[in-house]
């Protein structure tokens, strides 16, 4: 993949002057800038109507003179403000100077660059500093069509962040930085942090989203995918919300791999596995082709790569025409000249016929390394709701694949086991009926997962509390409903590993 041109981006604030960072950081924070401040200024309507890059209600909502509405003017919605009210919150002269404003008609100043509250994980107090206008992408359109243009936070940011695995680790590798937020969260538990990206705008943007949110600096290399990497670096932790978008050119660095199809994803997935230390995590958002005649599941297992266990969940799918208008109303291309926009649609359509593609999905992709004998590759569809963050959710997955890789059906029966917390069980049947015609097991937390079970199933579930072995509570279920305990303690076990694999039963040693 080539450099990157920005012409027409406006020059960016220096990330050499830390104590200049350091006394807006303070600026900011003093007037309340920060997620919770905005929401109790702009009130629900007007700070969601934001995140869809709408701006009215927020203008509505700052037409007074506090130090917070000048701020919410000046970097979130873009105005000139005058340098009066400006001098008031910030330091002007050294932020005017180190390019964070910029002169703008007589006694005006305006932002050079958005910054956004952000509250991480744990309600931190951070900033992500991105392009004007591209606080925010989606179907709305990011109000850029420069092709180096740098997004701020988004919903793909934000999901890849909820699903990271959060245990401390020594080294994490931030593979297409863009604005620095997932390099900001493993920043919180990673001892070295290294970010990469193909544009060396991002890189810039990462560093100042680093130093105003008080975090650590980090390695930063330019370069495409694990080039800019030494042959011998390894890492316990790899994320990346990659340019994963498949279209017939890579016009905008932030959404478009450059390669064929879904390539980019299927290459990223495949060389980080001999970029992990054992027990390292390799997490990624990512697009993937649905091929006539080929199962899409088995397209996916085929990226994983060898000594890797894999969680792979498609959350998506995409006919290829609401593809390629999702990402066309992404780029504005909605607004050009119909005829124009029709040649667009028209060649996103000609890539996909040619490829045999009938649609797209979308998920996550998470890898682990394993010394294991027989990795477990888990492919499945959840387009239902879940409960963010599911770090932690993550990491339970892959321990249950080592408890369950580890014992047979007679390990399974000597085990004890815990009904997980929050898992509650519904009786469907008719009304009035003597007996449900079956029993549904439901999580309230995490994945949300419901599944379908006997009643011996939901009886065992029940009385799972750590205390008893799984084939003595058989043996107990089999005498009172009279069955042969032999044949009880044979046919249950699959049924006892499907509920350990899918988290509504944990192992309670």
């Amino acid at each position: 993949m080539g450099g990157v041109s920005h012409s027409s981006l406006s020059p960016l604030p220096s990330s050499d002057r830390a104590d200049v960072v350091a006394r807006l950081r303070s600026a900011l924070l003093g007037a309340s800038f920060t997620a919770d401040g905005l929401l109790d200024l702009l009130g629900a309507p007007a700070y969601a109507a934001l995140a869809r890059s709408e701006t009215v209600p927020a203008l509505r909502a700052t037409r007074g003179d506090t130090p917070l509405e000048t701020l919410v003017r000046l970097f979130l919605l873009q105005q000139p403000v005058p340098r009066a009210r400006v001098a008031d919150v910030l330091p002007v002269e050294d932020v005017l100077e180190s390019g964070w404003l910029t002169p703008a008609g007589e006694d005006e100043v305006a932002a050079t660059v958005d910054i956004r509250p952000y509250g991480g994980l744990d309600g931190e107090d951070w900033f992500i500093v991105s392009d004007l206008g591209c606080a925010v992408g989606g179907a709305g359109g990011i109000g850029s069509r420069e092709e180096g243009v740098v997004l701020g936070v988004g919903g793909a940011s934000t999901t890849l962040a909820g699903i990271t695995v959060r245990t401390p680790v020594d080294s994490a590798l931030d593979l297409g930085t863009g604005s620095g937020i997932q390099a900001l969260h493993v920043a919180q538990h990673a001892t070295r942090v290294t970010a990469t990206d193909l544009n060396p705008r991002a890189l810039h943007m990462t560093a100042l989203t680093l130093a105003l949110s008080g975090a650590p600096a980090a390695d930063l290399r330019e370069g495409s995918l694990f080039e800019p990497l030494h042959a011998d670096e390894t890492y316990d932790l790899i994320v990346s919300n990659p340019p994963f978008v498949i279209s017939p050119a890579a016009r905008l660095t932030y959404r478009d791999g450059g390669m064929a199809g879904d390539d980019l994803c299927r290459t990223l997935v495949q060389e980080s596995g001999n970029r992990l230390n054992e027990g390292g995590y390799a997490q990624f958002l990512a697009n993937w082709q649905h091929v006539e005649g080929e199962d899409w599941q088995d397209r996916l297992r085929s990226w994983v790569p060898r000594g890797c266990d894999a969680w792979i969940v498609q959350r998506e799918v995409q006919d290829v025409t609401q593809y390629a208008e999702l990402w066309l109303r992404d780029a504005g291309d909605h607004r050009s000249d119909p005829t124009e926009y029709q040649a667009l649609y028209d060649a996103w359509l000609d890539e996909f016929e040619a490829r045999k593609v009938k649609a797209v999905g979308f998920g996550w992709i998470t890898l682990r390394r394993t010394s294991a004998a027989e990795p477990s590759i888990t492919v499945e569809e959840w387009p239902h709701s879940v409960e963010q963050p599911l770090g932690e959710t993550v990491r339970a997955h892959f321990d249950r694949v080592d408890y369950l890789r580890a014992h047979d059906d007679a390990g399974l029966l000597a085990g004890h086991f815990r009904l997980v917390t929050e898992v509650v069980q519904e009786q469907v049947g008719l009304p009035g009926a003597e007996d449900p015609e079956h029993v549904v097991l439901r999580q309230h937390r995490g994945m949300r997962r419901a599944t379908k079970v006997d009643t011996v199933g939901a009886g065992f579930a029940g009385v799972c509390d750590g205390t008893l072995s799984a084939g003595r509570i058989l043996d107990a279920i089999a005498q009172l409903v009279g069955e042969d305990p032999v044949l009880l303690r044979d046919r249950t076990p699959a049924q006892i590993r499907l509920l350990v694999e899918q988290g509504f039963l944990e192992p309670a040693e």
